[in-house]
């Protein structure tokens, strides 16, 4: 959700930059460029409400109708500015000329349920591992490259053993974001850390301040498995989740620590940020050498200025479809048709270039990392199977 909302808000503010300047001109164009390219670069701390509660009754919720809400499935809302929180389910009743759904009220984990702004979210789960979960966590921190990240730790249940899976969120989400994926893990007998990275709340930034794509990232994800070796992990399961899933791939791409690696697991990952930049350009119609210029500016070392950046972002390199021939690891791919934030194309490619090491699980409704929520059986039995 976050990172939706941050990539729309990048793609129509710099088309708006754009309309506001001569894009014919080589300034026009590059102003517009680099708005663009530093909106997908930059965390964004606000996160607003975007659904509202119309009424509560019965252990029914009434809302608004959005491209969220009608969805089926269970899910979140983050209630007065994210200090509360509620579970939802099944839609029981919709209204497409008042414009709402009505839906199950599984529980309310904190906070008042009542009338006025929320905040949808994918998470279903809040809190803590132990709190959301019934699950024993250890609050641990580990030493990165720019200083103590906090991570929460599942043992399995055996204790820490020697199976460990590492799991990693997507840009601008909570570590809430993995919750959905421990009780698979648990049950197949994997002790989980679920460390954090740069410019996520409340820890390090990085020198810039900027997300870099994964392209740095995936240096505090190394010094996550380096604290699981040192605590007894033999081998490692690695869990992304969008742009979770592009840190992971350049881990095993750039890390020695890659050899501990058994397997991956993969839900609605980035493939291919240049794909999904293009994607999002073309959906608020931004001019198709703004969203070039952009990407190139990220890139090079001139760019670096214009875009805010302490090194360079180099998107080609984070596309794997072209460099599928590089890849050495089994993975589960978990993506939908539906993905509205990253499209699916570059998840199927890759199963396709590499039938050898890809599990290709395709969902068809559910939008942004919410294959879980429309259909949780499912998940747990194909991401259960894969690490067992």
């Amino acid at each position: 959700m976050a990172e939706a909302r941050g990539l729309r808000r990048a793609a129509v503010a710099a088309a708006a930059v754009g309309a506001t300047t001569t894009l014919a001109s080589a300034a026009g164009s590059l102003a517009a460029a680099a708005y663009f390219a530093r909106r997908v670069l930059t965390p964004e701390r606000q996160r607003p409400d975007d659904t509202e509660i119309l009424e509560v009754r019965d252990g029914r919720v009434l809302l608004s109708a959005t491209d969220e809400t009608v969805v089926p499935g269970r899910y979140g809302l983050w209630l007065d500015g994210g200090e509360g929180h509620a579970r939802i389910g099944d839609i029981t009743a919709t209204d497409a000329a008042a414009g709402t759904v009505e839906r199950e009220v599984h529980g309310t984990d904190h906070g008042e349920l009542r009338p006025g702004g929320a905040r949808f979210d994918g998470y279903y789960w809040a809190g803590t591992p132990e709190q959301a979960l019934g699950l024993r966590t250890e609050s641990v921190d580990f030493p990165g490259e720019l200083g103590r990240m906090p991570a929460w730790l599942v043992p399995s249940p055996e204790g820490r053993g020697t199976r460990w899976a590492v799991c990693v969120h997507g840009r601008g989400a909570l570590r809430q974001e993995t919750l959905r994926a421990l009780p698979a893990l648990h049950t197949a007998g994997l002790t989980s850390l679920v460390p954090t990275y740069r410019n996520d709340e409340d820890v390090p930034a990085g020198p810039d301040g900027r997300y870099n794509l994964g392209l740095s990232e995936w240096r505090d994800l190394e010094a996550a498995v380096e604290y699981a070796v040192r605590s007894g992990a033999e081998e490692v399961v690695l869990v992304g989740w969008s742009m979770g899933g592009a840190i992971v791939l350049q881990f095993l791409d750039r890390s020695p620590m890659a050899d501990v690696v058994s397997r991956v697991v993969l839900d609605g990952p980035v493939i291919d940020w240049g794909d999904v930049l293009d994607h999002h350009a073309r959906l608020h119609r931004l001019p198709r050498g703004v969203g070039l210029l952009s990407r190139s500016m990220m890139g090079r070392g001139w760019g670096k200025r214009f875009v805010g950046v302490h090194e360079s972002v180099d998107v080609a390199r984070t596309d794997w479809v072209s460099r599928a021939g590089e890849l050495r690891h089994p993975m589960l791919v978990v993506h939908s048709a539906e993905d509205e934030f990253v499209p699916v194309g570059p998840s199927r490619a890759l199963a396709q270039h590499r039938p050898d090491l890809v599990t290709y699980e395709e969902w068809q409704l559910a939008r942004h990392c919410k294959e879980w929520n429309t259909d949780p059986q499912r998940w747990e039995r194909v991401v259960g199977d894969f690490v067992s």
